[in-house]
């Protein structure tokens, strides 16, 4: 972000470059001009005034052309700017996130650990009693370190998670943050998209509107190309005064001026003003062929966050009542194992469906809220109620 704010700064200095071609440059002037004289003798001449050197009169827009493609530009910076802060925002809510899935995850593995060391007690006592054979024991055993297993892993994702976060926001995480609402309320911080939104909003996106820019700025350069092949007319002049005694020169100097406009007119030049013309037009090409990719970009990405926005509610929903269905079915499973009617092994696959159900419920309710953090994203950072409309989205 600091890089593309210092990426502004500098094209508004090209820009203040470009502009100040439009005026003459007025200036200071002192010359002192020593030749040998037609009898051997050396004449001097002193001379202090203003002076305006190389001024073009733009008569075919050159230079405008040239500073309205520098304008162009400043303004492509700051939708870039606007483009990278959009970026930062979501990342770092999504990260967030993610974060939050890091320690709901956690959760859900520290408690399927504990139930599974309560198991594993209990058929250790079975065993030891002849009640349970040693492959129950060991699959007990077994199912316990794979929980252990994740949670090592869930232990090293939310640590990088968290520098990922730090990073983004560029220090530590403050120690007095509030507390964080569950995964599953997340979304309910978001407004929610009204219906009717018009399709007119994808225009307002920075990185639509830093294309648009660059294609003005590549017709523009059209018109300093065309230019090229026109007269420059460049004045040059000074006004001051003159004295042959330099010690003479502030007090009985006499008023000196002069004035030498030149016209050129190109008539050879191997090429050069067509081949900058040919690339201005190529350039203005590319532009258009990115302007509307960036557009067609846009309505792609707006299109999964609106899919996802309408398939996530449906797949949590029934991820949860598969995970509700596990749970049943594992508490059944273990009353009919207690009671002799099945086999250990039933429990242990109940036991790891049920995990499995959990985990991605979590993960499918984090998927739902960055989704919904991208598609604040994808319309250039958000929408307002009043923006709705009757038209078509």
């Amino acid at each position: 972000l600091r890089v593309a704010v210092l990426n502004i700064e500098q094209a508004r200095a090209q820009f203040q470059l470009r502009r100040a071609d439009e005026l003459p440059t007025l200036a200071a002037a002192a010359t002192a001009t020593r030749q040998p004289g037609t009898n051997g003798s050396i004449s001097s001449v002193y001379t202090v005034g203003l002076a305006v050197t190389g001024y073009e009169l733009d008569l075919f827009g050159r230079v405008r052309s040239l500073s309205d493609a520098a304008l162009a530009i400043y303004f492509g910076t700051e939708e870039a700017r606007k483009a990278v802060q959009i970026s930062l925002i979501a990342n770092v809510a999504n990260t967030y996130l993610a974060l939050l899935a890091d320690d709901e995850q956690l959760a859900v593995t520290l408690q399927t650990i504990a139930t599974r060391e309560d198991s594993l007690r209990l058929t250790k006592l079975k065993f030891d009693n002849g009640a349970a054979s040693a492959l129950d024991f060991r699959q007990a055993e077994s199912l316990l370190e794979t929980a252990r297993v994740v949670r090592a892993q869930l232990l090293r994702q939310r640590a990088q998670d968290e520098n990922t976060l730090v990073l983004l926001i560029g220090q530590p995480l403050p120690a007095d943050l509030p507390p964080a609402l569950p995964l599953a309320r997340q979304p309910l911080l978001l407004t929610e998209l009204p219906a009717g939104l018009p399709s007119e909003l994808l225009a307002r996106r920075p990185d639509v509107r830093q294309a648009e820019q660059a294609l003005i700025a590549a017709n523009a350069n059209i018109g300093a190309a065309r230019a090229a092949f026109f007269p420059r007319i460049a004045l040059t002049g000074s006004a001051g005064i003159a004295s042959t005694d330099l010690g003479r020169l502030f007090r009985d100097g006499s008023f000196a001026w002069s004035f030498a406009p030149t016209l050129t007119l190109p008539i050879f030049d191997a090429g050069r003003n067509r081949a900058n013309l040919d690339t201005a037009r190529v350039g203005r090409d590319i532009a258009v062929a990115q302007y509307e990719k960036a557009l067609q970009s846009a309505f792609r990405e707006v299109a999964n966050a609106l899919a996802g926005r309408a398939t996530f509610g449906e797949q949590l929903r029934a991820q949860q009542a598969q995970a509700n269905a596990e749970q049943q079915r594992t508490q059944l499973a273990e009353l009919r194992y207690n009671n002799g009617a099945t086999s250990y092994l039933e429990l242990l696959d109940a036991q790891r469906s049920l995990f499995s159900a959990q985990q991605a419920a979590v993960q499918v309710q984090a998927a739902q809220a960055q989704n919904l953090v991208n598609l604040y994203q994808v319309l250039g950072g958000g929408w307002a109620a009043g923006e709705a409309a009757t038209g078509s989205r």
